[in-house]
């Protein structure tokens, strides 16, 4: 172990949750959320981080019309085992019948236990989109449904359906979610399907539910091969929407009736149903 590491404190005055998303896609492990921002350490400078993070607000900020304060602190501190002080920080979450736990804290003995390592993945059921998707799984997956998660990241909405007796398929575009996704079933002792990289279009089944927790563009621009996939008593839930997007959203769905709709902070889960 090295004899020091760097430590980065963000402090933002808005939007949490989109400098988190962020984050997850960019960093290589894992960072804590705090009331108003995010640590990160390493133990390799994180200058880039920090640029990243001004080209992001930038970019946001003109995207908004808003002004969004950012504050990055780095420092370089005395290596004490920041693992282990990284690992303390971690909480284990439950959300519905599912309890979502790091590989070193215990497993419930009463809910469905879903192990996810941080610092090795995307998604951990800490973001508002992936607990509500987490939400609607737990509410419209039965035993032997066969499920498609589209865009599935961390695969933690896949091995939820998987720990519910489901059948399930994933698929994501980016190779690294794909490795990722096999790596968290593996550790949950559960197996998908099938499982590629690449869009939904390659599917070769039809499905009981679909999910997809993506962004509204992405979810705007595959509609047609969402609905493609799914059978036609099917449920589909769709998530990864800002709530000013939600009718936006909608107007590529209209053949469906809405089941359900699960609104976390600015963030909107919907379950579909053909009417």
């Amino acid at each position: 172990m090295q004899e020091h590491y760097f430590e980065l404190v963000v402090k933002l005055s808005s939007h949490h949750s989109l400098f988190s998303d962020f984050l997850a896609d960019t960093l290589p492990v894992g960072f804590e959320e705090t009331d108003d921002g995010f640590i990160i350490r390493s133990e390799d400078e994180l200058d880039t981080i920090v640029w990243g993070l001004e080209q992001f607000l930038e970019a946001l900020q003109k995207a908004l019309g808003q002004n969004i304060e950012l504050e990055c602190t780095q420092s370089k501190l005395k290596n004490s085992d920041w693992v282990e002080v990284y690992q303390r920080s971690i909480q284990p979450l439950q959300i519905d019948r599912f309890y979502i736990h790091p590989t070193w804290d215990e497993p419930s003995n009463d809910l469905t236990n879903i192990v996810i390592d941080p610092a090795l993945a995307f998604g951990t059921g800490h973001h508002p989109t992936t607990a509500s998707s987490l939400r609607a799984i737990a509410n419209y997956v039965k035993k032997d449904d066969k499920v498609l998660d589209v865009g599935c990241g961390s695969g933690i909405l896949g091995v939820g359906a998987l720990k519910i007796g489901a059948i399930v398929d994933a698929c994501d575009t980016d190779i690294v979610c794909v490795d990722n996704s096999e790596v968290n079933a593996k550790l949950n002792e559960v197996k998908f399907n099938n499982l590629w990289e690449g869009s939904c279009s390659l599917a070769k089944s039809n499905y009981d539910v679909v999910v997809a927790n993506i962004v509204a563009d992405v979810l705007t621009f595959i509609a047609n091969d969402l609905k493609s996939v799914l059978k036609a008593d099917g449920i589909l839930i769709i998530s990864g929407i800002l709530d000013k997007y939600e009718t936006k959203v909608l107007k590529f769905y209209k053949e469906f009736k809405i089941v359900e709709t699960i609104r976390e902070d600015e963030w909107v889960t919907l379950v579909l149903k053909k009417g």
